[in-house]
């Protein structure tokens, strides 16, 4: 694990040139595993959990999908600039092994798990597996920053209270977050809602908890740059936590997940609404819930791998110099 900055030069993806991108171990971008590092800044985990899915299950698979997805990401960020691999030392941890039966049991492990990875001070940006995983992320990640804001790519508002009388589910990670006082008051927002609900209780208890809400609809009449100064004005200089469901996704950009919605985002505006976060503090986050079962052609899990790589190179550019 890391304390601070890594002090070595960093150890980049294996050279395209020499090994080909579909051949050797395929870790996220075909970055060094932790093991091979002395120390680092940055490290991408997965979390293969999906006992909290309501609808299709799968995303345990999630993980090796997104890292086989990753394969032909290239080290230069040409919207931002820059050379996220260069600026600081990032890593695949691997998994965090967590019953797949109990989830509160694997709520706990999850917690410690990144705990432990967190202990030296390095940021940490986790694949899962389905939402539930964001709770014990958002404790973890928390109690090395205090208080976070929160911007929260889904469909779904997922503050609902419990599901067949289950407190950890995929939909209800950040109303225990609210309740446990993780997440910041009126700095946190929605982004991508969409579809029917149960009822229109679900919006008023949700504004209650303080959360913005911002529907795929008002992204389409506003436009990307509107929705990104609202934003940037909700996070301010508070401590960020980017959690994006790929079901914020069209179906037709991300077939290969458990809750599909119509009428989503396209990649493309999810990935601007993304760069749009350049210069605020995130300090972690997560991509959930690609079940590789019902994708095709690898377009949800290449698209997990695009955002994920634009997470790490907004992490990136934030490290001290």
């Amino acid at each position: 694990m890391t304390e601070g900055r890594a002090a070595d030069p960093p150890r980049g993806p294996a050279d395209a040139t020499v090994v080909p991108r579909f051949a050797g171990i395929g870790t996220f971008a075909r970055l060094p595993l932790i093991e091979q590092v002395p120390n680092w800044d940055i490290a991408l985990v997965g979390i293969p959990f999906d006992g909290g899915t309501t609808y299709r299950p799968g995303a345990r698979f999630g993980p090796s999908a997104v890292r086989q997805g990753s394969r032909l990401l290239r080290p230069y960020h040409p919207e931002l600039g820059t050379l996220p691999f260069e600026r600081g030392q990032v890593v695949d941890a691997g998994d965090i092994s967590c019953s797949p039966f109990d989830a509160g049991a694997a709520v706990a492990q999850i917690e410690e798990a990144a705990n432990g990875l967190l202990a030296g001070g390095g940021r940490l940006v986790a694949v899962g597996g389905d939402h539930t995983i964001a709770l014990p992320l958002l404790r973890a990640t928390s109690r090395q920053h205090g208080p976070l804001a929160l911007v929260h790519f889904d469909a779904h508002l997922d503050t609902w209270d419990t599901y067949f009388g289950e407190r950890f589910t995929h939909g209800t990670p950040f109303r225990r977050a609210w309740e446990e006082g993780l997440l910041l008051r009126e700095r946190s927002v929605h982004v991508g809602l969409r579809g029917p609900l149960y009822g229109s209780g679900d919006l008023a208890d949700d504004a209650a908890m303080g959360f913005l809400q911002i529907s795929t609809n008002d992204v389409a009449r506003d436009g990307t740059d509107a929705v990104i100064r609202r934003l940037v004005e909700r996070v301010g200089d508070a401590p960020l936590y980017v959690s994006v469901d790929i079901d914020v996704l069209d179906p037709a950009h991300a077939p290969g997940t458990g809750t599909p919605e119509a009428g989503g985002l396209t990649s493309r505006e999810l990935l601007e609404l993304l760069r749009g976060l350049d210069g605020l503090s995130i300090v972690g986050g997560d991509v959930v819930e690609v079940a590789p079962a019902y994708d095709h052609a690898e377009i949800t899990a290449i698209a997990a791998a695009h955002v994920l790589f634009d997470l790490v190179t907004l992490m990136s550019r934030t490290l001290e110099d």
